[in-house]
Parts: structure tokens; sequence; C-alpha cells
């Protein structure tokens, strides 16, 4: 963990943590001492916090960047209100492809076995009885809209994959003639221009 966050990552993703000792291993290592394990091995991190003199960064990086473990495995499950009861941990992250093969219920369609819907369910009211956030990973904005409405606070609303493949899918139509690009708005700025 400490590359990622030495490189001036704002935070981490694990995935497949299985035991609450997994995650207090994991919280430790994204903490400096006396919280935590966490070397300090590169000025680099600083440089990505607005350029903020050493001192400061050290003093409130433990405060200051998010740890985000996945709950995506059985036994991780078993013990979710654990997991979230840690200090440190931010938010529970839901892969629920991974979590249904884990307990049995994969995804094989579009539904989901009732089974892993109350997997998730149970996660997220464990982060929120523990004061923390709970993400979902959605393909579709369809999907987030929904667990947007079922008080989720974290929400993927598409795939890298498929935000590629549709813009380029889009920008070729209009390109080869098979499409007139009539309101096509193509990709703006961030001043929307």
């Amino acid at each position: 963990m400490d590359g990622a966050l030495d490189a001036g990552a704002h935070g981490i993703c694990v995935p497949l943590i299985y035991t609450v000792d997994d995650a207090k291993r994991l919280v430790s290592s994204t903490k400096f001492p006396p919280e935590g394990t966490r070397g300090f091995g590169s000025p680099f991190a600083v440089q990505c916090f607005n350029d903020e003199p050493l001192t400061y960064y050290l003093q409130n990086a433990n405060s200051t960047l998010l740890t985000i473990v996945q709950i995506e495995t059985a036994s991780a499950l078993q013990c979710v209100r654990e997991i979230a009861a840690l200090p440190g941990v931010d938010v529970l992250l839901i892969g629920p492809f991974d979590l249904g093969n884990n307990i049995g219920r994969p995804i094989l369609t579009n539904e989901m076995h009732q089974d892993l819907k109350d997997a998730i369910e149970k996660i997220k009211d464990a982060a929120h009885a523990e004061g923390k956030k709970v993400g979902m990973y959605c393909a579709t904005g369809e999907q987030a809209r929904i667990y947007a409405e079922r008080g989720f606070d974290m929400i993927s609303i598409s795939t890298d994959q498929i935000a590629i493949t549709t813009l380029f899918s889009q920008a070729l139509a209009v390109a080869s003639g098979k499409a007139d690009g009539s309101g096509d708005q193509g990709v703006k700025g961030y001043d929307g221009k």
C-alpha cells in the first residue's frame, strides 16, 4: 500500500478481503505511526496534496486518506460488521460478481439470486450501522439509480470498457457516415466548451 500512497494516491481500494485481520493489516499499512506501520518513502505524495509542507502531510495523511475494503468473499461477509467497525476503514465496497461467486450464487443473467441481494443489504446495513460509507459496483446508470435510491453512498455508473466502447462506436458511426451526428455533443472539456 505504501507505494500507491507514496505516489500520491488519496486513498486505496483493496479487493478480496477475507478476514478482520486482513482488514486490520490493510489499515495499519495505510497509516503512519503511531496509528499504523506505514513508512515514509517518497516526497511525491506531498506534491499531489497541493504541494503542502512535508510536516503538514505527515500530520494529516492518517485522517484524510480513504481506505476502501471490498467485501466480496463469504468469509468477509460473515464478519462484515466487525470489519466495518474497524477504525481506519472508511468505505465497504461491494463487488457483486465476486461476492456472488464466493457465496455460491453467481450472477449468470441480469437477475441476482435473493441470497446475493440479502448479502448486499447486510453489507450496506453493517457499514451504515458503524457510521461508514458503502459503495456498489454498477455497470449502468439504471442500476446506479436503483442503488442510490436504496441508500448506497458511492456508486459507479458505468465501466470503462462499456463507456469507451460506446463512445468510440458512436464516433466511428459518425465518421464513417453511418450516423449523421446530429445532436452529437462530442467530448467536452472541463469548462463545457
